[in-house]
């Protein structure tokens, strides 16, 4: 609570949003309701790593208590059907992490990764690369990956990083500006 009141007085400096991540059995969401209640009084945005580690009830927790603006992750929502429904409903943003999530060992490989579904059910799925540092990865190793191994096309690679610009935190005049420059460097 006390980083929140600090970063609230330094929103003139573009801070937009805070988020929680790390072991999510050791640190669920409910802990931290008063504190995301307290950073959007602030007029901050909200995300959390939920579904990761933890089960289809991390990210509940994370849209129920926390009432986040994205889910970092997202990858077990597959365990609850309701879930699967409520985050196409909804567009809740999903930041996936492929790479991360084959190297930490939450999914065996890129396969069994859940990020071709999620887009196939019209999920809002997008690519991240979690901790380039930690897990020495790239957004362009991640695109590469999804092409090569799970069949997606250049269209399916330009609609995820649309959803990904579109989930932004930014003004929608930025947004427009990144779809037209995408749009422009693609050519498709």
């Amino acid at each position: 609570m006390h980083v929140v009141h600090q970063l609230s007085e330094l929103k003139d400096k573009k801070i937009i949003g805070i988020g929680i991540g790390g072991s999510e059995h050791k640190y669920p969401p409910g802990p931290f309701k008063e504190v995301y209640e307290k950073a959007r009084e602030y007029g901050f945005k909200t995300t959390a790593h939920a579904g990761e580690a933890s089960g289809a009830d991390s990210i509940w927790g994370a849209i129920n208590q926390l009432k986040t603006d994205r889910i970092g992750h997202g990858t077990r929502a597959f365990e609850d059907d309701k879930l699967i429904e409520y985050l196409k409903e909804n567009q809740i943003p999903l930041e996936m992490c492929p790479i991360s999530n084959i190297r930490t060992g939450v999914v065996k490989n890129i396969k069994e990764h859940p990020v071709r579904d999620y887009y196939k059910k019209g999920l809002n799925v997008f690519v991240n690369t979690d901790d380039p540092k930690m897990f020495n990865n790239s957004m362009e190793e991640e695109y590469l990956m999804l092409m090569e191994e799970c069949g997606f096309k250049s269209a399916d690679i330009k609609k995820l990083t649309e959803n990904g610009i579109n989930s932004a935190w930014c003004e929608n005049s930025k947004k427009q500006k990144l779809v037209n420059e995408l749009n422009r460097y693609l050519k498709l």
